[in-house]
């Protein structure tokens, strides 16, 4: 078994509830979710003037390949009703793969560790609830310290 942790995010609709409804597809699609971090409520980030995100974070076993986790996840947004129409446009539901065990994957489409988790607090945050001593593979710290090292003053509060 593999631990994953993905990040869901929702700005559009009625965003607790598409939250819901992707763990619910999460377990059904991908494996057992063994965590869930609060709900945070975040500043949307890159595109500064959408609505703010409702985000989660989840901690999946799972004994699907990376690249399977990916295609399952991509099925549960558009399953949901997500349409990808520009790069940081609001969405009804965004799942963003984190980690995948310990494993370093740099595939066309697939970059795992998430390339920018280290840079976001809307991530760290949720995440270090759940896993403040996981250690990131390629920078060697751990979330805990990632998330005290971080730059980004994006207002994300506990809901």
């Amino acid at each position: 078994m593999i631990d994953v942790f993905l990040l869901l995010g929702s700005n559009l609709g009625d965003r607790g509830a598409f939250l819901h409804k992707a763990i619910g597809l999460i377990e059904k699609e991908l494996g057992s979710v063994v965590q869930k971090s609060s709900v945070y409520e975040t500043e949307a980030w890159g595109k500064t003037d959408e609505p703010n995100y409702l985000n989660q974070v989840v901690q999946v076993n799972t004994e699907l390949s990376a690249r399977t986790v990916l295609q399952k996840v991509l099925q549960i947004e558009t399953k949901l009703g997500r349409v990808r129409e520009e790069k940081w446009g609001s969405r009804i539901i965004d799942i963003d793969i984190l980690f995948y065990g310990q494993n370093i994957i740099n595939e066309p489409g697939l970059i795992v560790p998430h390339p920018e988790l280290h840079n976001r607090r809307f991530t760290l945050t949720p995440l270090s609830e759940i896993a403040p001593d996981l250690q990131h593979p390629k920078l060697k710290k751990s979330i805990f310290r990632l998330k005290s090292e971080l730059k980004d003053n994006l207002i994300v509060k506990k809901l």
